[in-house]
Parts: structure tokens; sequence; C-alpha cells
């Protein structure tokens, strides 16, 4: 078990804050435009070439299937197991079920925090909140977040760090 600076052990929990319920649709849909990027050209030529008609429309098929049934299931039980949470002392987040990941990014090594919104997520009023610290592991994203949240947590994050003593290297 990891231990602090006065020598007691330090005990991880998880997370507190889970992402807002937007995200099941914003991911929803990110897997079905995907899904549909192989699907509709194998359509579309399976129409248009009769001897291959078959050979093309069953994976199409397959495909759209696969991608539907993924677009339904998978959100769910990422929006159950995705958890964030920031404290005075660091940044944690974790993700997955099977590999589960843990991030926990102290301010003092916090260098910069971005906000970022595309097109999906406008539509879905949502944000990604991207710290990023001198790991060599990357930034740290707390993904799914509403866009209100995303801005607040940036301005607090800002405001923590920058009381923080420590160059962030």
């Amino acid at each position: 078990m990891p231990r602090g600076e006065e020598g007691t052990a330090i005990r991880l929990r998880p997370p507190r804050n889970t992402l807002n319920e937007r995200a099941v649709g914003w991911w929803r849909v990110q897997l079905l435009l995907t899904a549909a990027v192989p699907v509709v050209p194998l359509v579309v030529l399976g129409t248009l070439i009769e001897p291959a008609r078959l050979w093309l429309l069953l994976p199409a098929a397959l495909l759209g299937a696969a991608g539907g049934a993924a677009a339904v299931l998978l959100p769910l039980w990422w929006v159950r197991t995705h958890r964030w949470e920031v404290t005075e002392d660091a940044v944690y987040v974790r993700t997955g079920f099977f590999w589960q990941e843990w991030r926990i990014a102290p301010m003092s090594r916090i260098q910069t925090v971005d906000t970022v919104r595309g097109p999906l997520e406008q539509l879905f009023r949502l944000a990604t909140v991207t710290v990023t610290t001198a790991s060599a592991k990357g930034a740290v994203r707390i993904e799914g977040l509403d866009h209100a949240v995303a801005a607040d947590l940036a301005q607090r994050l800002t405001r923590i760090t920058r009381d923080t003593p420590g160059d962030a290297t």
C-alpha cells in the first residue's frame, strides 16, 4: 500500500463525481458514426454491383448489427465506470471496467488546463477538460462533463494550481 509523507498508508477510493448523463448519447452517436464509415460504402456498393451483392450486404449487416449493439450497451457501461474528482491536492480520474486505469495528477505537477468542445460535444452541451502534467503517461482527460461544469472546473484548477507551490516539472 502506498505511504504518505508521514509514513501513513494512503488508501485509494473511487473518485466521487460521475459524468453527465448526456455523455451516453454523445458516445452512442460517436459509435454509430464509426460503424457507418464501413457500412455505408458496403451498402452502396452492394446495391450497385449485382454479382457481389451478397458478399457486400452481408458484412454490412453484420457490421451494422455490431455497431448498433455497441452503441446501445457500451455507453451505459462506460457512464457507470468513469469517475473523476478534484481536491485541493490532486485531480483523480478512473476509467475502464476490465482494464481499470486510475490517474492521479498532483496539483504541483499540473502545467496546463484546457477545455475542448468538439462539434458533437457542443450538440450535447458537453465538454472535455484536459489536465496536462509533466508525466510521461500524458494528459489526464475528463470527458463527458456538462459544459458549464467543465468551465467552472477549469477555472477552479487554474486557481488551485496558481496557489500551489511547485514548478510543475
